[in-house]
């Protein structure tokens, strides 16, 4: 029998989508260039304390939202590959999906790190928050790989969307629907899962961000 259960926690959710939404805002305001990189460099602490987020509810949030749940090691993986392990056993992000998981949040807190120390060779109205604790030619080469490695980051996403495009038109599998809703339809047996607090991440992310606006303060 199939039952709709709940797999994706609110925090994980809502970090998901605001994440989308604030990376799309980083290109349009980085190419619009302008009183537009006041709102990059804002934005920017504001994905800084979001990617810290994850990082710290990986380890304290939601079973599904844990690395320990889903980072596994080679043997996972290949049965994984081999059609294995179902969505019972591991419901939420599958073991091969968890390496795209790790790598992007990884690469998401570098772009945003070397965006810190980043000079604007404009205007120098825009450097980054901390830009002044550098000196102008280690700034100019932090903004030649902020700038560049972006692309390598807009190659990771689009990887990851052609993934999800993959499950869901070759294995019928719809992984947009659950990162909306919370739910996915399992077949019993049904996995144990546990959730954590939606205020506890609330919490979390408000001293992040409180970190984060410091940063603007240096």
């Amino acid at each position: 029998m199939k039952h709709q259960v709940k797999v994706w926690d609110l925090p994980t959710r809502i970090f998901h989508w605001i994440l989308v939404v604030g990376v799309l805002f980083m290109w349009f305001s980085a190419n619009e260039g302008g009183a537009w990189l006041a709102w990059h460099l804002r934005v920017g602490l504001a994905l800084l304390a979001l990617v810290a987020f994850r990082i710290v509810w990986g380890f304290v949030g939601s079973d599904t939202a844990r690395f320990r749940q889903f980072v596994k090691g080679p043997s996972q993986i290949k049965r994984y590959l081999r059609n294995e392990i179902s969505e019972n056993e591991q419901p939420g992000h599958n073991p091969l999906g968890a390496l795209m998981v790790v790598a992007m949040l990884l690469a998401l807190l570098f772009q945003v790190a070397s965006g810190l120390f980043a000079v604007d060779a404009n205007s120098y109205l825009y450097n980054g928050y901390l830009q002044h604790l550098v000196s102008e030619e280690e700034g100019s080469a932090a903004r030649f790989v902020h700038v560049n490695f972006f692309w390598i980051l807009v190659g990771m996403i689009a990887l990851h969307v052609l993934a999800v495009l993959a499950y869901r038109f070759l294995k019928n599998n719809n992984l947009i629907k659950p990162m909306i809703t919370g739910k996915k339809t399992l077949e019993e047996p049904l996995p144990a899962l546990r959730f954590a607090s939606p205020v506890k991440a609330a919490v979390i992310f408000a001293v992040l961000a409180v970190l984060a606006y410091l940063i603007s303060l240096a």
